[in-house]
Parts: C-alpha cells; structure tokens; sequence
C-alpha cells in the first residue's frame, strides 16, 4: 500500500498544484516514506520549495521524552529554513508562522486518539489558514487502532488542547478524514485536499489499521507500537492517576496501572466479578516493574499487562476505554480511599482534574467513585454517544 507521502512523490501531477507556491510541513520522526526517508528530505529532494516546517508535541525530532516538555523554534542546520514549533511558545500558528508558506502540507502519524495531540494540533492549523488565507493539505497516513469508536463524546465547554472538540476517545478516523470533520462542524472555510492513501484496509486481519508491510515509527517517544496504540485510548487516562502508565519503563502506557501498594491479581479478580465482558479482546498479565523517572520511580510496581497483540486479539472485542474504566473501578471498590487521582495543572488547565480534561468531562470519575454505580450505567452513556459519532462522521470516511 501507499501512504500519501509516497503518493505524492510518485504522481507528478499531484504536486503540480504546488508549483511556483512556498510549501510549509508539519513533521516528526514517523513521517517518512516507505523506504524510510523523512518526508522533508524527499519532498525537497522532488523540487517541492519548502519554505518551513513545524514540528507539533514532543517536537520535529521527537526528542522530547515526557509530557508538557516545550521546544524551542529553530533553524534547519541543513536546509536553513525556520523550524516553528506548535508546542513551545505558542500551540496555534501565529501570523508570522502562517506567513512563511502558502501551502501547508500536514504528515503526521496518529494514534487514533483524542487526547493525542496532533489531532488538536490539525484543528488550530485549519483555523490559523483560514484567518490567513492559505492552503493546507493532509498527506494521509493509517489510523493503527482501525474504525472502531469508542468512548463518550467530549462535553461542550470542556474543549483543551488534549480534546479539540466532542468527539470520543476512540474516533476511529485518519487524520485525513477529521480534517473533513472539523471543516463541517466548525464552519471552517479554507482550501483543503487529502492526499489518499492506497490500499489501506482498517479492517483486514492481522493488522486491523496498521499495514504489515510498513516498519513502525515512533510518533512521539512513549508510542513504542502497535500494541500501546491499540491500547492507548484506554491507557493514557492513567495520566490523570497517581498509578503508573509505564513511563520510565521501556512499555509506557500498555499497562493498566502500576503502584507499590496495589495487588494487580486481587484487581484482576474484582474486573472479573464486576464486568468480564470488558476484559475480552486481549490478555492481561501480571507483571513488575521499576520506573527509572516519572510516578513512583524507583519503586517496585505490580502491574497488569495489555497484551491486544498476536492470538490474544481480537479486534472487534477489544474495548480499551471501558478496560481502563474497569481498573480505575476495580482499585476504587477494593481501596475505597485510595488517592486514585493526580490533581496538577495537565495540559495547562488549572481548574479541572486532570482525569476530567482527558476524559473530556467528569462522568467516567463519577462512575468510578460512586460506590453504586454499575457497568450498565457508563455502558449507557457511551454506546449512546458513539452511535451519535458514527453517524456524525459518516459522510466524512474516505476508505
């Protein structure tokens, strides 16, 4: 199959239109071409003027390892053209950004995540084009986590840069088609073009979303591969705990939480009792670990496991969201004091709990602190949702 990176270096006249023009890219360490060359090289390599490129969250050369680490703008060393960085200074392109391009060509690699946010990153550029009249294009790239949706939607008001608008945890699009998305249901009135992919098949056994015969690429340090991608829209809201993700292991964020005083079979055993069917789809094993920075390091965690790889996948059962809701209550009904939730500034939103602003809202923490709420009333809220979301994008899918 073909990405639209390798798309467009291959059809000349889908680069025609950017002839005479200056030609900005957004990039990071996964946006290569299928023989593994980066994306600005190869473009300016084709003769496309690249003028500037930007490089979102953990920076163009993904070297920023943890979470709200800023990066500075600076020059190539090898092209001489201005590096912007949309997380440093400033997370929406300034007018003098927009300034030095009139074509911006978008190649990221996505998760397939909300709270990813590359996808807010995508939002905050169609917006700036519009105020400043120029292009942009989306060189496609795959969804690894595939079409399924899951999640509740993000409640209005409580929009951040981990969450651009109300859509679910989960929302099962390539970056291609949420740029569709966010044109419809903001009004935004700029020239838009996806460059497609070729062959790609969100469906298809083994790879359900990511492609067997392509190498994978970190796109920000912790994302190690398919199976944290797979995992993530259900793992990340472990930000917002004071258990562990991983971070500081070598397999952040495909663990259902770590800490030195939780029993992970004990935990294991009250999922089991308290909603099995959120469990299918995977395996989960008990493990150790101790992290070398970040929650607890230093300390000997026991830890479970999500294995959503090999035999033990199945891509149609496999529910991570309601995965990790179930960890959060199972550790709430067996430690009902436990200090489950990281209260600090994340993100930069100082008022709200930082489990809220990844959740979108507060309703999963209500489900999991209040001792009488049961699995039928979060499942009620989110198939609600995610119905609402699979028609809302529809029109929208290109694959």
């Amino acid at each position: 199959m073909k990405f639209g990176i390798d798309r467009l270096l291959a059809e000349p006249e889908l680069r025609a239109p950017l002839d005479g023009k200056r030609v900005a890219l957004v990039a990071h360490p996964a946006s290569v071409t299928e023989d593994l060359a980066h994306s600005l090289d190869t473009l300016i390599a084709a003769g496309v003027n690249i003028t500037s490129a930007f490089g979102p969250q953990h920076g163009l050369k993904g070297d920023k390892q943890d979470n709200m680490v800023e990066t500075a703008d600076e020059t190539d060393p090898q092209y001489s053209i201005p590096v912007f960085s949309l997380y440093g200074e400033v997370r929406r392109p300034t007018g003098q950004m927009m300034s030095s391009a009139d074509v911006f060509l978008f190649d990221l690699q996505d998760l397939g995540c909300r709270i990813y946010t590359f996808v807010t990153t995508l939002l905050y550029l169609l917006e700036a084009a519009q105020e400043h009249g120029k292009e942009v294009w989306v060189l496609d790239r795959p969804n690894p986590a595939g079409r399924p949706v899951e999640g509740t939607l993000l409640v209005p008001g409580q929009e951040s840069f981990v969450g651009a608008g109300p859509m679910p945890m989960r929302h099962g699009l390539t970056l291609g088609e949420m740029g569709h998305w966010f044109i419809d249901h903001f009004g935004i009135d700029v020239p838009y073009k996806v460059i497609e992919m070729q062959g790609w098949e969100p469906d298809a056994a083994p790879g359900y979303g990511w492609p067997q015969d392509r190498v994978w690429i970190n796109p920000s340090p912790n994302a190690a591969n398919v199976n944290m991608a797979r995992a993530y829209a259900g793992t990340v809201m472990i930000e917002g705990a004071n258990v562990s993700e991983g971070r500081g292991t070598t397999r952040p964020l495909e663990v259902l939480f770590g800490a030195p005083d939780l029993d992970a079979a004990a935990v294991l055993t009250e999922m089991h009792r308290v909603a099995p069917e959120w469990i299918d789809g995977c395996a989960l094993r008990e493990c150790h670990f101790e992290p070398t920075f970040h929650k607890h390091a230093g300390e000997l965690c026991n830890a479970l496991m999500i294995h959503a790889e090999g035999p033990f996948y199945d891509h149609k059962a496999f529910k991570p969201w309601r995965l990790q809701a179930l960890a959060f209550k199972a550790i709430r009904n067996l430690h009902p004091d436990y200090d489950l939730w990281r209260d600090f500034p994340y993100e930069y939103e100082l008022e709200r709990l930082a489990i809220d602003v990844i959740n979108g809202g507060p309703s999963l923490r209500e489900w999991v602190d209040n001792a009488d709420s049961v699995p039928g009333d979060l499942e009620a809220m989110a198939s609600k949702d995610e119905a609402d979301w699979r028609e809302a994008v529809k029109l929208h899918l290109l694959y």
